[in-house]
């Protein structure tokens, strides 16, 4: 949800509501403040919006409340409000952190407009804070690379454990797997998070333009994107599209460029390529140079594909309907025990993005009647018999997914109320302890 908060810090009252009454109207919510130490008590970090201040005012002034908030969360953004005499004082406020500032008397447009533009840099600061947490706290239940089975959580430990390290890394799987997923958290975990992270898809380039873009030359105006990443990551999506001579001199870069001669690009960048052909071993010659791959892949992560993590196949399924759900204003289709068993045990070629798209169809379904699921499987490609057949998983594997799916979609219908699931499931509290624990379902998750 995009943010819209605004304090509003002014000690004249009529100033604070004329400007609140402006913020309201322009679909803001303001909250207003007649002093900087009444401010602090609200403003902590993680403060989900902008801040407007006027710089003059008793006690502490806008510049003092300035370098606190600096402390306190440097990524928050201040517009400071001035009077004509304190402009030389606004610019030395910009040289210290603030976001803008506005010379008093303003245009409320112009001030609506600083403050949309505020608030979207805001947004994408909490964003990418929100993705470092997700990665780095154990305790976040519902990650952007979902799921609880064995294999995921390997995955999250072992992009914790590559994204503390320096060298290159070749990401590897097939297609829906969540590569592109994994090369943006091995940044945002690492000590060049907050970096420039720069991606390039080889594939989606003409031959002809891959090798200026990346390493700039004659003709190519605008600063190559080898260079754009100094200090950061260079991501390369569909790495092995890369021609034969590009691959030559992104060798060369990576061995000899000297950022201190002439024509030199930076040393100092990170190299995550993401591929859906290579694998953990040598490349064909005709694909990638030996060398090449051996200096990208001093890491490799494999991205599990979908059929190997049964575990997760229900949660995820519900975590996308219930996403789709709220964005076409519906309730979530149900799943009886076969749909249950069919998600499970379908092969998914497309792994998770075969699945997400799934989740959309069956909530667009569920808005005209009762989904089905089995027809939307069919519909998708996969053979009845894949999902009844020899191939199909233990029973236990349907059994385990399906009753936790139940105790998930209870505790959410429930939010969180043990009491109530226990009378919905028939299930004494001991039963259900047990089996939330057995299943990674945390109470405090759905308050």
């Amino acid at each position: 949800m995009a943010l819209n908060v605004v304090a509003i810090i002014d000690d004249e009252a009529d100033m604070r509501a004329s400007v609140g009454q402006w913020m309201n109207l322009s679909g803001f919510q303001p909250e207003l403040f007649d002093s900087a130490e009444a401010a602090l008590a609200r403003l902590g970090p993680d403060y989900p919006g902008v801040v407007i201040t006027d710089i003059k005012m008793p006690g502490m002034d806008g510049m003092a409340l300035l370098r606190r908030l600096q402390s306190i969360d440097p990524g928050l953004p201040v517009i400071m409000m001035t009077g004509h005499g304190d402009v030389p004082m606004a610019v030395e406020a910009m040289r210290i952190g603030a976001f803008d500032f506005v010379e008093k008397p303003f245009d409320p447009e112009k001030l609506a407009e600083l403050t949309r533009k505020a608030l979207a840099a805001r947004q994408i600061a909490l964003d990418n804070r929100a993705l470092r947490r997700e990665f780095s706290d154990d305790s976040v239940s519902i990650r952007r690379l979902m799921g609880e089975s064995p294999v995921m959580q390997r995955l999250r430990e072992t992009i914790l454990d590559v994204a503390q390290a320096d060298g290159n890394v070749l990401v590897v799987g097939e297609t829906g797997t969540g590569k592109r997923l994994i090369a943006g958290a091995l940044h945002a975990t690492g000590p060049r998070a907050g970096k420039p992270f720069v991606v390039m898809n080889c594939a989606s380039v003409p031959e002809d333009r891959i090798e200026p873009m990346l390493f700039g030359g004659e003709g190519w105006s605008e600063k190559p994107l080898i260079a754009q990443a100094d200090g950061g990551t260079l991501c390369l999506h569909d790495v092995e599209a890369l021609p034969q001579p590009v691959q030559a001199r992104l060798l060369e870069t990576i061995n000899d460029a000297d950022p201190g001669t002439p024509g030199g690009v930076p040393r100092n960048l990170r190299i995550i390529a993401v591929s859906t052909v290579l694998g953990a071993s040598e490349p064909p010659p005709e694909v990638m140079r030996k060398d090449l791959y051996f200096r990208l892949a001093a890491f490799v992560i494999d991205a599990p594909p979908l059929r190997s993590r049964a575990e997760d196949i229900l949660t995820l399924f519900t975590h996308f309907t219930v996403q789709f759900a709220e964005e076409y204003g519906c309730e979530p289709p149900g799943l009886n025990a076969g749909d249950a068993a069919n998600l499970v045990q379908a092969p998914w070629p497309g792994n998770v993005r075969q699945l997400i798209n799934l989740a959309e169809r069956a909530v667009l379904q569920a808005r005209r009647g009762e989904p089905n699921l089995s027809a939307l499987l069919l519909d998708d490609g996969f053979e009845a018999d894949a999902l009844s057949g020899p191939g199909a998983k233990p029973l236990k594997e349907h059994v385990d997914a399906f009753e936790k799916m139940l105790i998930d979609h209870a505790l959410r219908r429930n939010q969180g109320s043990v009491s109530a699931v226990m009378a919905e499931l028939a299930l004494p509290r001991r039963t259900l302890n047990e089996k939330m624990a057995k299943y990674g379902l945390s109470r405090s998750d759905y308050l």
